[in-house]
């Protein structure tokens, strides 16, 4: 069995527990995937799985070397194409695995991709306090000295700077499934997850 599954985070909102309690959660659209073959390494063994599904009047658009790839295993043509782990060596080829896979309660660690702030200063990328807000101040949010003194002389390499904020993999572990919706194919997942709306996510059971 495959120990994890690609999904879409359709956003976040609010469920009731029996008490009353006001929980966020996560909600991650998970389509049926489907095991296109075996992958055999020296110390392990994955498998490699098609996740959402080219519509057919849309598979004109695949490039024709991968639409060769699925039509010589015999399944129609999917966006995307990864490696994912497995749990023992029974794996049924060509089959197809959802959100059967997870069951409420269970803990998970789901993969995505950071949101993209673009360039930003150092108070906003690492949380710096700025300098002085009075009159008398002209560099208010401004980095400062950067350097060290006469020796090294010159700026450590690794020091926080601005630059580039988000638009980068994350992982979030140890989040709890609170609901399987199985008919809409949706979980509710516990906590906020990595990635804008619509973003694609990997779920990987604990």
């Amino acid at each position: 069995m495959i120990k994890e599954i690609l999904g879409r985070k359709l956003g976040m909102t609010q469920i009731f527990t029996g008490e009353g309690e006001m929980i966020g959660v996560s909600v991650v659209e998970v389509e049926p995937v489907c095991i296109l073959e075996k992958i055999v390494y020296p110390t392990k063994m994955k498998a490699k799985i098609g996740a959402f599904r080219v519509e057919d009047h849309r598979v004109n658009k695949v490039k024709k070397p991968i639409l060769g790839y699925f039509k010589k295993l015999g399944v129609g043509a999917y966006k995307i194409i990864k490696e994912v782990e497995v749990e023992g060596e029974d794996i049924p080829l060509r089959e197809k695995v959802g959100i059967d896979i997870f069951q409420e309660g269970e803990l998970v660690s789901v993969r995505g991709k950071s949101k993209g702030r673009g360039f930003q200063g150092g108070m906003k990328r690492w949380g710096w306090s700025g300098q002085p807000l009075s009159h008398g101040s002209t560099t208010h949010r401004r980095i400062g000295s950067s350097g060290a003194s006469t020796y090294p002389a010159r700026v450590i390499k690794g020091h926080r700077m601005p630059g580039h904020m988000g638009a980068r993999w994350k992982t979030v572990r140890n989040l709890k499934i609170l609901r399987v919706d199985k008919e809409n194919k949706v979980l509710f997942i516990k906590g906020a997850i990595p990635g804008h709306k619509n973003s694609i996510v990997l779920i990987k059971k604990k």
